[in-house]
């Protein structure tokens, strides 16, 4: 079976979207600033698609009274829209990371990163400790009981 052209227009609009949206498009490529910071630019990324068409067939009534049709082109097209907007910059250096957020209203990725560098310190704070514990434990078996 013959592909309709329907096909190859969203075909040919899906591709073209591929085309412009990677995931460099999302997180940018890291930017490392004289002072040993390196900085990540973060994207949102929204897009729209739209196809449609038609197809008619013409018909006309013979002087003999039969039916005969005729088949007309295809008419149809198809639409895409993409909006990139900022949202935010990874600040990596330091031993430490941060999200410098360009809108306020974007909390809940600032969130997360404030969770995970918390966590991250938190894992960290108690591997320090039970290191300092297990150096400073006593082997009991040296030690004489003056009973």
């Amino acid at each position: 079976m013959a592909e309709h052209p329907i096909e190859g227009l969203m075909k040919t609009t899906m591709n073209s979207l591929k085309e412009m949206v990677d995931v460099n498009t999302i997180i940018g490529d890291p930017v490392q600033s004289p002072d040993g910071l390196v900085i990540i630019p973060v994207s949102k990324i929204s897009f729209g698609f739209a196809s449609g068409g038609s197809e008619f067939n013409k018909i006309k009534n013979t002087k003999e009274g039969e039916i005969d049709e005729e088949k007309l082109p295809f008419g149809g097209g198809s639409g895409a829209g993409v909006s990139v907007q900022p949202v935010g910059f990874i600040v990596a250096g330091n031993n430490q990371i941060k999200l410098l957020t360009v809108d306020e209203g974007n909390t809940a990725l600032s969130s997360l990163f404030d969770f995970m560098t918390k966590l991250a310190d938190s894992i960290q704070q108690s591997m320090s400790k039970e290191k300092k514990y297990s150096d400073s434990t006593v082997n009991l078996d040296n030690v004489h009981n003056p009973t």
